[in-house]
Parts: C-alpha cells; structure tokens; sequence
C-alpha cells in the first residue's frame, strides 16, 4: 500500500511576514500590491475571517476589512524559507513534487522502514519545519495524492490528519462536492445547480445526471469523488526540466488572453533556467481544457538556450498551432516547460546584437524581479492586448 503526504504550509507567505514581523501576529494581515491594480497574494488567517482570500483584488479585500494591515510581497525571503522546508522534506524521501513555493506531495512508502510509518515521518515532518523556520505546516497523509491533498485541509492550520483506506468514503461523503482538487467553480456549481453538493453525491450519481456535464469523463470525475487516484508522486530528481503553469478560477477562451498568459509562464520559466544557470534544450506546454482532458505539445530549441523571448515565442506558436487544430476550446490551465536542460557552453562569439541585447535584458529584469517581486515589471507582450513577442 502506497504512503502519500500532502504538505502545504500555513498561509505561507503571511505566516513568513509575521514570523519576521512579530509585531504583525494577530493582526488582519494582507501580503499585496496596493495599486490600483493589486491583488492579494496572500491572507493570514486574521483576515480571512473577514472574507479575504488569495486573488482578491486588494481595494476589495480592504473594503472587507478596512483595518487590515497591507505588507508588500517579499518573494526572495519567501523563496529561502521554501528551500529550508523542502530540505525538511528531503530527509525523509527523494520522491518530492513540488507544486509551489509553500505545496507539495511527498511519496514516503519506501521510507516506512528506516523513518517509521506515514503518520510518525508527518509529525517529524510537522516538528522540524516548526523548529527551522517558526511556521506551521498542514499534512495529509493517505494511500494516494488525491485523498492526501484534500485531507491536509480538513484541519487546517497547523492540522495533520490520516486518512485510512476503509474511511476514505467515510471522510470523502460529506464533504462539499467543491472540495474536490480541479473541480473549477463552474463545474462546482453546475453540479449544485444538478442536484449534486456532497461528495458522496457525486460518487453515487448516474451517468445521466453527469454525461450533461462531464460527457466521457463522467466515470473519471465518479472515481474521483470516490477517492480514487493512481498517479505517481513525479519527483524531478535529475534536474532536468523546470516548468511553470497557473490554473484559471474560469474557463478561458479569449486567444489574445490565453497568448498573454503562456508568454507570461515563458518568461517565468525562462527566468527559473537562468536561475539554474543552465539552457533549455526543450519547451514543452500544458493545456487543459474545461473538462480536465489535458494535452502536451513540445518543440526543440537548436541551439538550447535560456533567452526569455526564444522560449516564448517557442511557446506561443505551440499554443496557437493546437488552439488551431481546436477553435473555440476553452482552457483552465496552461504551463510551460523547459527541458533537456544543460549546462552553458562558451559564449557564441557570433552571436547577433539582437541576442546579445536581450540577454542583458533578461538578467537587468531578473535583477529587479529578485529584489521586487516576480510581478514588479511586466514585459508589454506579456499582457493581454499587447502585441506578441515575434
């Protein structure tokens, strides 16, 4: 029987500034840009109480809780404390997938032998990453990524809760069909609007009730509510692909909005290579569509590189030739991926000005972005209604 934990630390970003700021404990606290433009990037749980969540434009969140303390994202610091969690974790297992800076799932089922079982790794886990950084992480621990991930919010902060086989319908059944990871709003409440709102509704309902919704995916999203789930913890041990990708609260169809997007994770990517100090052989993307079908397309760069506009344009074209063979699809996740990576050969002395200069742009915006924010500038190709990057 596989052991899956699913780790995700406490309103990491807030937590992280009230733990350097102890004034700031206790407090309505909102990691976020002030302009007019900003958003939440983070809420402590202060502030959630007032109906703040992560995403939330910051002039709404303040009209929520006008008492509420407003701190500028320290995206550098939260980076360090990320990597002193992630070394935690990789005493007890290799098999680690990160989905962020704060999340990841943990494959802890051939370390039962030298760490003890699933739940004693969780509470050493939970113990060390207290004592090295002063926060709290929330674990779940089951038999597959998918129970794991929804249990590590069941008690959350600072919660820690297992969840057997013989109860995973027992847990699973009374929950809110939104609990379930991917779902999307939408589907959530087109389920409501069905009749569905528990899990175990939705596990027990007839392809006649989900076909309107799910069409061949019906029995998917069934074994899904059912806890079922078979993918493996992906470890990238070897190094040898970085990637970035972001999840939409609705599903987009928009081509001008959906280019913006993969030029923004090409950029994000590209600056993650540089900081690996290494060159992309391989950019690969990640579409998903509304209905959770996913596709991958995937090109080579000759010669590899690390250029941020070389993999966005790279990118773009892989994202336009499917939305081609595809018209009208609407997406809720995009990514872009960077392989085959390697490291740097001598300069090419022949390299053109064109090449050489935007070179030195990406290493003057990855500067900024270090010591800003990954959002403190934008490249204007990068937003919606700007021209592409050619």
């Amino acid at each position: 029987m596989r052991a899956i934990l699913h780790a995700d630390m406490d309103a990491f970003f807030a937590s992280v500034e009230q733990h350097d700021q102890p004034e700031l404990r206790g407090l309505p606290l909102i990691v976020g840009g002030r302009g007019g433009r900003g958003v939440v990037a983070a809420a402590s749980y202060e502030v959630r109480r007032f109906g703040v969540r992560s995403a939330m434009p910051v002039r709404r969140a303040l009209q929520l809780c006008p008492q509420a303390i407003c701190v500028a994202p320290r995206f550098a610091r939260y980076q360090q404390v990320s990597r002193q969690v992630f070394a935690v974790f990789a005493r007890y297992t290799p098999l680690i997938e990160g989905l962020s800076l704060d999340e990841a799932y943990l494959d802890v089922t051939g370390s039962r032998a030298l760490h003890g079982d699933a739940l004693s790794i969780a509470i050493a886990i939970k113990r060390q990453v207290l004592a090295e950084t002063g926060l709290t992480v929330s674990i779940g621990v089951a038999a597959n990524k998918l129970v794991a991930k929804i249990a590590s919010d069941l008690d959350k902060p600072d919660g820690l809760t297992v969840v057997t086989t013989e109860r995973v319908n027992a847990v699973l059944d009374p929950l809110p069909v939104k609990r379930l990871p991917g779902l999307g709003r939408k589907k959530g409440d087109e389920l409501l609007a069905a009749g569905i709102g528990t899990l175990g509704e939705l596990r027990r309902a007839s392809d006649a009730q989900l076909w309107p919704l799910f069409g061949r995916h019906s029995a998917r999203v069934r074994e899904r509510a059912a806890g079922i789930d078979e993918r493996p913890v992906i470890a990238e041990r070897d190094g040898k692909s970085l990637s970035a990708e972001q999840t939409f609260a609705r599903d987009i169809s928009d081509v001008t909005t959906l280019r913006a997007i993969i030029l923004r994770l090409a950029d994000k990517t590209a600056a993650r290579v540089r900081a690996r100090g290494a060159l992309a052989a391989t950019v690969q993307i990640k579409i998903r569509q509304g209905d959770f079908t996913t596709h991958t397309r995937q090109t080579t760069l000759t010669p590899p590189t690390h250029d941020s506009r070389t993999l966005a344009a790279a990118a773009r074209k892989l994202l336009l030739q499917w939305l081609a063979q595809h018209p009208g699809a609407r997406l809720r996740l995009l990514g872009v991926g960077a392989g085959a990576l390697e490291a740097p050969q001598q300069a090419d002395l022949f390299a053109s000005p064109a090449l050489v200069a935007d070179g030195r742009l990406d290493a003057t915006l990855d500067q900024i972005r270090e010591r800003f924010g990954t959002t403190a500038v934008l490249r204007g190709s990068n937003v919606a209604g700007k021209p592409p990057i050619r």
